[in-house]
């Protein structure tokens, strides 16, 4: 599908600003869960002073949790109005491809797919140089576009 010209397309680089942005209020969620599991692991009686052991049931469990905090971050702030706070700096917002605000099942595959992306060492978005109407694989997958709003 290509864009009306009235609806600039986020490049990777304004999507990239918007992820870095986006990491501080995720590692703020991130630290919450982190402190709630060791206090939790501490107080099972694992000891006073033991961390959680690498690779152990419980470290899945919080990698587990915070991927989800992330997302449910992500999908509701997307699904509010379109845009996380990173995205609010660089007017980009998430809609359908009509438009339209996204379903939130679209938005769930999003963030699904965008996860994948970036553990490929970001190739679903650097995938956008390429791709005939520049879309990263979670726009494709999901059904979502990026788009750069007009100044105010």
């Amino acid at each position: 599908m290509t864009l009306p010209s009235d609806t600039p397309r986020a490049l990777i680089g304004w999507r990239l600003l918007a992820l870095l942005y986006d990491l501080f209020p995720v590692l703020a969620l991130w630290m919450v869960a982190s402190a709630l599991f060791t206090a939790g692991h501490q107080l099972s009686g694992h000891g006073a002073r033991e961390n959680i052991a690498p690779f152990s049931l419980l470290q899945w469990l919080l990698w587990l949790a915070c991927w989800l905090l992330t997302g449910a971050y992500a999908i509701a702030s997307w699904h509010r109005g379109g845009q996380t706070l990173g995205m609010r700096p660089w007017r980009l917002q998430v809609s359908g491809e009509d438009g339209a605000p996204a379903t939130l099942h679209a938005l769930r595959i999003r963030y699904a797919v965008g996860t994948v992306s970036l553990l490929a060492a970001g190739l679903g978005f650097w995938w956008a140089w390429i791709d005939r109407d520049r879309l990263t694989w979670h726009d494709r997958a999901s059904g979502t576009r990026l788009r750069r709003r007009p100044k105010a």
